[in-house]
This record gives structure tokens, C-alpha cells and sequence, in this order.
């Protein structure tokens, strides 16, 4: 799978902009704020119908302009070769101007997602381009809250599984319901049966969620990637539920009107073990977040990104787009080398060449040059 070209129509700083991939390594190389990440995010939103940086998705739409557009053309594997795939993301404030009376408006969708131009749900669309995006934000994945973690693994597991993007977009609107039910419950004293019809959706949904990220999980821990002298790893922290949990904390939500108990509520942490001995003792597995170096956590997150690769791969039977938002700043140059390696389809320590399309920025274009037939898109 990879990326033909992308047009940009009123996204963010670019008016309206074409820009033509290579199947291999692209290395998009501009100044700050030349729009290096605002490219990367286009694809980003092609992939999942979401942005990975907008507070509010009208946010991307260019200044002053009312609609916005991202248009793409993917090449995905089929039996017969290859086959090709247009999709479309329009985005709006809400409403549009009608006729030549800036005063005179109409109502709109605020998105629309559109494959070879038939209109899509957001679980039919999600999919059609799968990404594997590493940026320097992605090192608050070992230290910050957990929402961040139960993020990327709904961006993952959506990528190749269309039933976790259903039960995932069930799951979170049954919440919703549940929650202003619960609300409901506490301030105007109705009935507690209404929840049974929530409780079963939210145990049903959330079952299967669990599942599919214990088994990212365990596929990770078992990857068998590994950095010299570090040995890293993932532990799944569920928020386990079922009706009997729902029942044990039942006086507890109706009284914070929240859903206590269930995947929303999931997070895993980051382990790491030192290889070799210390004085003679054995050094043993510690958490990454309090007790790892900057350097470390790095490190740790590099190796969560070649696991997501692979996975991908596992599951669609095709490799990812690889996305890099000038990361190249952040690792140290042991760990520039073996991103290098990787995209440029050589033998490396860790595993053979990723082979597949990787679309690069950074500010400084000597990062790549070991890398052989680049595609070089500057942005001024």
C-alpha cells in the first residue's frame, strides 16, 4: 500500500496544493511553519478520518475559507496487482454561503468521508489507508495520562479491524447515554431498570474491545524486537467489565454519574529490563515512566512503533505508510541509524528493512542522505 499523490484544497496553510509520492522514502524538508506536520496531518485524517492535533476538526479548514478539502490516491494490493483506491475528506465550519449574499447561509455537515466518490460511515471509511504516524508527541505515550495510550490503541486496532471500530464507536455512544442516564438517575430519581439495556451494550462492546488490545499486546511483548543491552515490554491494565462489576459499583456511579467500570477506563504500562548483571544480581524488570531516562522512554516508544509495524502488516496482510514527523531531532544517533536502516530496506540489528512507503519531514535534510533514492518535496 502507499500513497500516489494528495491535494489539498483550504487545509490548513495551503490554499490549494498537489503533492506526488514516490512508493519508497519521501523526505518533506521546509523551515518551521512551512506546513511540514499540516501535510503529514492531511494523511493522517485520509487514514482515520480524524485529526491527531485539532482541539476541533474546523480548526483545519484554511483561515477565512469555508469548506476544505483532502483528496488521495492509493495504490493498494489486490489479487490481479494492484488497485487503486480515491478518498476524499471534505470538512466545514458547519455552514456554507449561499449565492452571492454573504448574509444568506445554509446548514452543512461538518464532514463528509468519501470512497471513489460514494458517500461513508466513519467505520467504513477508517481503514482504506493504514499508517503507522511516529512524531515527537508520541514520547508522552510512557509518562502522560492514559487516555493518550487507550488512543493509540483504538488508532491501531481500527486500522485493520472493522469490528473494533464498530464496537469502539458503540461502546463510546452507549457511555454517553449511560452517563446521562446515570445523571438522570441521581437528580430525577428514575428508574435504575432503564440501565439494563445500556449495561448489556457496554458489556457486550467492551468485552471485545479488551480482547483485540490484550492481543496487540501480546503480540508486541512477544515481537521479539529488542535494542542492544534493553529489553522492553507492555502490561495491560484493564478496567475489567461485566454485569456483575456494573452491580458492584452501582451506588458508587449513581452518585459521580459516571460509568465506573470498562475499557474506557483501560491503560497498559511500559516496562524495561537491562540486560547483564550489576554486582552479581540479575537487574529486574522496572516501570519506564518513573524509573527510565529521557533516553530510555525514547527508546521504548521506538520499539511500540517497529511492534505497530509489524502488527499491521500481520493483520492486513500489506505494509503500512510509515509517517515520521521530524523525530529525527529527538534520537540520539544510535537510534537515527536504526530508523535509517528500516526505511531504507537494509539489514539492521533489530529486523530486516521496512520496504514499504515512508514519508519523512524534517528541518535539515542531511538526516537522510544515507538513504538511497529519496524523493525530496521542499516546502518554503
Amino acid at each position: 500500500m502507499y500513497i500516489l499523490k494528495i491535494t489539498l484544497t483550504n487545509f490548513r496553510n495551503f490554499k490549494e496544493k498537489t503533492f506526488s509520492f514516490s512508493p519508497k522514502v519521501n523526505v518533506i524538508v521546509g523551515p518551521n511553519a512551512s506546513g511540514k506536520t499540516n501535510l503529514l496531518e492531511s494523511i493522517f485524517v485520509l487514514s482515520t478520518g480524524k485529526s491527531f492535533k485539532a482541539r476541533i476538526e474546523e480548526e483545519m479548514v484554511n483561515y477565512n475559507q469555508e469548506v476544505g478539502r483532502v483528496r488521495g490516491s492509493i495504490v493498494n494490493k489486490s489479487e490481479d496487482g494492484t488497485a487503486g483506491t480515491n478518498l476524499e475528506v471534505v470538512l466545514t465550519r458547519g455552514e456554507i454561503t449561499v449565492g452571492a449574499n454573504p448574509e444568506k447561509t445554509s446548514r452543512v455537515a461538518r464532514k463528509k468521508l468519501l470512497v471513489n466518490g460514494v458517500s461513508k460511515r466513519l467505520v467504513d471509511f477508517a481503514g482504506c489507508l493504514r499508517i503507522v504516524f511516529f512524531s515527537p508527541w508520541d514520547l508522552d505515550l510512557v509518562t502522560e495520562e492514559p487516555s493518550k495510550r487507550r488512543k493509540f490503541l483504538d488508532i491501531v486496532l481500527s486500522q485493520v479491524d472493522r469490528e473494533y471500530r464498530r464496537a469502539l464507536l458503540s461502546y463510546e455512544k452507549g457511555l454517553r447515554q449511560r452517563n446521562r442516564l446515570l445523571w438522570r438517575i441521581r437528580e430525577e430519581g428514575v428508574s435504575r431498570s432503564q440501565l439494563l439495556f445500556w449495561n448489556k451494550l457496554l458489556v457486550k462492546n467492551g468485552d471485545y474491545i479488551a480482547k483485540r488490545r490484550r492481543e496487540f499486546i501480546e503480540f508486541a511483548n512477544s515481537s521479539g524486537i529488542q535494542f542492544p543491552a534493553s529489553n522492553f515490554g507492555l502490561e495491560y491494565d484493564p478496567s475489567a467489565i461485566s454485569e456483575a462489576r456494573l452491580e458492584q459499583y452501582a451506588n458508587e456511579e449513581v452518585a459521580a454519574a459516571t460509568t465506573l467500570v470498562g475499557p474506557h477506563r483501560d491503560d497498559f504500562i511500559f516496562k524495561i529490563s537491562i540486560s547483564g548483571r550489576i554486582s552479581g544480581a540479575r537487574i529486574k524488570e522496572r516501570e519506564l515512566a518513573p524509573y527510565g531516562s529521557r533516553g530510555e522512554q525514547r527508546m521504548g516508544v521506538l520499539w511500540l512503533k517497529l511492534a505497530e509495524l509489524s502488527f499491521i502488516e500481520k493483520e492486513s496482510g500489506d505494509k503500512p505508510v510509515l509517517l515520521l514527523d521530524d523525530i529525527f531531532s529527538e534520537l540520539d544517533h544510535e537510534h537515527r541509524e536504526v530508523v535509517m536502516g528500516i526505511i531504507g530496506n537494509q539489514k539492521v540489528s533489530l529486523r530486516r528493512g521496512f520496504g514499504g512507503q515512508a514519508i519523512i519531514t524534517t528541518a535539515d535534510p542531511h538526516f537522510v542522505e544515507s538513504v538511497e533514492s529519496v524523493r525530496q518535496i521542499m516546502l518554503k
